[in-house]
């Protein structure tokens, strides 16, 4: 059986794609959280899956300690230490076409600068930010007729399809492509691929 952590701090709408993607397969899904009693621990409570409440400074002993085959990053706040990226494969998902508006708040800074392209990444991390290296990447059109709000929905409802499909291929040593996306939509009405 494969293990996974999703680490989180804030809401848990990705962990709640993944434990739904994962929920028929042969994989255990850990949420950890560096914020005590956050909506992500609350979420994984809800969902019935283990969950832990792991101070920032306790990172380099609980994941020497466990053996996770991903551990994939949900809204993680902090930058994680080079002791710790080294005990295992650290991923992250991020709002944006990376190296684009990388940092916080990258949707509305995204959308308010007039780009017409942004989307979402999928990213190994590293222990210097500019090295991390790209996984996956989505585009999302922003025409000049698109509300902040639509857009908004819009990467977050592809980041839920596509984060649990890239963990997917990393477990099993395949490379993402875009097909996988579009095979995994299930149905197109509302994507912009149609």
């Amino acid at each position: 059986m494969k293990n996974i952590a999703v680490l989180g701090s804030a809401c848990g709408q990705n962990l709640k794609a993944i434990v739904k993607y994962f929920e028929n397969k042969d994989l255990s899904v850990t949420a950890v959280s560096d914020i005590e009693n956050s909506n992500f621990l609350q979420t994984a409570e809800k969902l019935n899956i283990e969950h832990k409440f792991l101070p920032y400074e306790q990172n380099f002993e609980y994941f020497s300690s466990h053996d996770f085959d991903i551990i994939a990053l949900s809204d993680y706040k902090r930058r994680l230490e080079s002791d710790v990226l080294k005990l295992g494969k650290f991923i992250n998902l991020h709002p944006s076409l990376l190296p684009a508006f990388k940092g916080p708040d990258a949707i509305s800074r995204a959308f308010f600068s007039g780009v017409k392209v942004s989307g979402v990444t999928v990213h190994f991390i590293n222990d210097d930010i500019n090295k991390d290296t790209v996984i996956a990447q989505y585009p999302v059109l922003i025409s000049n007729l698109t509300h902040y709000d639509e857009f908004e929905n819009e990467i977050h409802a592809l980041e839920d399809l596509l984060y649990p499909i890239v963990i997917e291929k990393l477990l099993n040593n395949q490379v993402f492509d875009f097909s996988d996306l579009i095979q995994n939509c299930g149905s197109c009405s509302g994507c912009r691929h149609d």
